[in-house]
């Protein structure tokens, strides 16, 4: 422990430098509009006022919004833990022919621009008819090479002999999988669910992009509204932002005794 002081003595202002925004974020949803649009700005209310968070949830395309990106989460989190793991898995254990140029095919697909390719991804939405409905929205994240990644680096470290051993008891290759590999897998497993999730709450230009009907908005879509050209409604803007920010800081802090786990065992083989 003492020879990590230093190290604290410089994370400390750094963690204090990262924690402005959110704390002027906190602050400024309670603040009054009048003071927030005051100059100089004020860095602490005079008096503690609810009407942004009033406004926020008496609205009635808030919880719509709330609700949409909520089951685009689910559906992104749950597609993610299944398809990304059997695909990792399958690189992982499975000898194929190609498997090594499908590999790096998945994993090249991280290097090209995500602007790049919305007009193709666009196209390909509305020739299926899925433009201005939710599907747009988790459709993309229904698996990456990030996770598919993240799993076969998990499973390439664990020991073969436990599953030789399950095969042995009787096990088929599926029941190996979901009964012995899978329940090792819980902390990549966690890490995954945590990434995507902030990645699929956190979404914003390609439902921007696709989905132009306020009933199918996401939340980041619908808070875009409290901000005008001319007009911003910033003590609805900013407790819209607290109200959205609330879920992500709960899934990191329940997830993150997983990070580091996971992030060392996975780089134990390439």
């Amino acid at each position: 422990m003492r020879r990590q002081w230093p190290y604290h003595l410089v994370l400390l202002p750094l963690s204090l430098l990262f924690a402005a925004p959110l704390v002027w974020m906190l602050l400024t949803s309670f603040m009054p509009d009048a003071e927030i649009n005051s100059y100089p700005p004020r860095l602490w209310p005079s008096h503690i006022s609810f009407d942004g968070y009033i406004k926020v949830l008496t609205e009635d395309s808030y919880p719509r919004w709330f609700g949409n990106t909520l089951l685009v989460t689910v559906v992104a989190v749950v597609s993610h833990l299944v398809l990304c793991s059997l695909a990792g898995y399958g690189f992982a254990r499975f000898r194929f022919r190609g498997r090594g140029v499908a590999f790096a095919a998945i994993m090249a697909t991280v290097m090209v621009p995500t602007q790049v390719l919305m007009i193709p991804t666009f196209l390909v939405f509305k020739n299926l008819g899925l433009i201005d409905t939710l599907a747009a929205a988790f459709v993309p994240w229904l698996a990456t090479a990030f996770g598919v990644f993240l799993m076969r680096q998990f499973f390439l470290g664990l020991p073969r002999e436990l599953e030789e051993a399950a095969r042995i008891d009787g096990c088929n290759r599926l029941g190996v999988f979901f009964r012995v590999v899978l329940p090792l897998a819980r902390p990549a497993l966690a890490t995954l669910a945590v990434f995507t999730f902030l990645g699929a709450w956190n979404d914003l230009i390609w439902p921007l992009i696709a989905i132009n009907s306020e009933d199918t908005y996401t939340l980041q879509v619908g808070l875009t509204t409290f901000a005008g050209a001319r007009h911003t409604q910033w003590s609805a803007l900013m407790a819209g932002n607290v109200l959205a920010t609330f879920p992500l800081i709960v899934a990191f802090v329940l997830a993150q005794r997983h990070f580091i786990a996971t992030m060392s065992f996975s780089g134990l083989k390439g």
